[in-house]
């Protein structure tokens, strides 16, 4: 059974911390390094359900892709949600570490689990990482369909292909273009509207579009959006992150029980509407 450095040094060598944007929070939160693991966690959010899924399944590791202190704290008092978080980890020896923007950009990265989840080709980075000398890392993915679709296919496939959600898909363009070429990205990418221009995809599938950046977006060009929630858009990376880690016991022996929680996180839980705009 390896100690919990191990594991972490082994997560490290994944997704290298150093590669996370300057304002990220990455790394481990808590956890004894000594202390034994034969159990691990993958899940998008660090909340309360995701500890006591952790405690009910003996795990000694969570693994979080969302940072539990993102800005920074001066107290870790239980009575509020994040301290009893800490807490309740400490109480019952369950480590805590965090993969974000390190994950992103990595090779395999948050945004190839997503375009696995959608069956499309990766043919690149939709932001190449500078420092790769071989092209491979880096933001968001450029992709390729195996067939010509719709848009309205296309938003179907991701529908029925990513986590059902409150928000479930939503669309804007023109539903009867054909895609040939799609740009994925997986949590908040509304930012990266430039270089999806820029790469000259037919569509682009991500999260959290807002307003302007959209309307904008579909002014400047014919492009589709595929706006789906950011929950889902992510989840899809801790399947492959469980499979890497999977691999890596299995090569030193360890015989780790690696799991995914399917529990949704995402905060959205209701969805109402009068039906399509007139």
């Amino acid at each position: 059974m390896p100690r919990l450095s191990e594991v972490l040094a082994a997560l490290d060598a994944l997704w290298p911390p150093e590669r996370a944007e300057g304002w990220d929070a990455v790394g481990t939160v808590c956890g004894d390094p000594d202390a034994e693991v034969d159990r691990v966690l993958f899940a998008v959010d660090p909340v309360h359900e995701i500890v006591d899924e952790a405690r009910e399944l003996g795990v000694q590791l969570i693994v979080t892709h969302h940072p539990l202190y993102l800005r920074g704290t001066t107290t870790v008092a239980a009575g509020t949600f994040k301290g009893r978080v800490v807490h309740t980890l400490i109480k019952h020896d369950i480590a805590l570490h965090v993969a974000h923007t390190n994950a992103d950009t990595a090779d395999p990265g948050v945004s190839d689990a997503l375009a696995a989840a959608l069956d499309l080709r990766v043919t690149g980075p939709l932001v190449p990482d500078p420092t790769d000398p071989h092209g491979r890392r880096g933001l968001g993915r450029i992709c390729e369909l195996d067939h010509p679709e719709t848009l309205a296919a296309f938003a179907a496939r991701a529908a029925a292909r990513l986590p059902a959600t409150a928000q479930g898909i939503r669309l804007a363009g023109d539903p009867e273009a054909q895609l040939r070429t799609v740009a994925v990205s997986g949590g908040s990418g509304d930012s990266l509207f430039d270089a999806v221009r820029a790469s000259g995809v037919d569509a682009f599938l991500t999260a959290d579009l807002r307003h302007h950046p959209a309307s904008e977006a579909v002014q400047h060009s014919p492009l589709g959006l595929v706006d789906a929630a950011h929950w889902a858009t992510e989840w899809p990376w801790c399947e492959q992150a469980a499979a890497q880690l999977d691999a890596i016991s299995d090569r030193n022996g360890w015989d780790l029980r690696v799991h995914v929680s399917k529990q949704v996180t995402d905060p959205w839980t209701t969805h109402h509407s009068s039906g399509a705009p007139n």
